[in-house]
């Protein structure tokens, strides 16, 4: 799995990477055909004293690309916010792979007598 984070307007500090880490570790135990992970943190200064901290988070797994965005006041509340909705996308995902149609008990025996 490759994973790039990076900052625009901040700078990732080890602390700030580790989190994302660990938040990450949930989804990837989830799902673990993923392929590509890109984080992208922003800080986007709006007006004098407002400030809003972003988080988006690009997964690239087997057959499509899932992207999640999440805005906060608070950076580390953004990416919990971000984490539990690209689990909810990614077990989402996972369940629509998986092959729920099963033949009928009635249709396997209908051949003997």
């Amino acid at each position: 799995m490759n994973l790039t984070i990076s900052g625009h307007h901040l700078e990732v500090t080890p602390a700030l990477r580790e989190y994302v880490l660990t938040k990450l570790d949930r989804v990837t135990r989830h799902f673990d055909q993923v392929v590509d992970v890109t984080v992208l943190l922003t800080v986007e200064k709006l007006k004098e004293k407002e400030r809003r901290q972003k988080a988006e988070v690009t997964l690239h797994v087997k057959g499509r690309d899932i992207f999640v965005e999440q805005s906060h006041e608070d950076l580390y509340a953004a990416i919990d916010q971000l984490m539990d909705k690209l689990d909810r996308q990614v077990v989402r995902y996972k369940d629509k792979l998986q092959d729920h149609h099963h033949e009928s008990p009635k249709r396997l025996g209908a051949g003997a007598p």
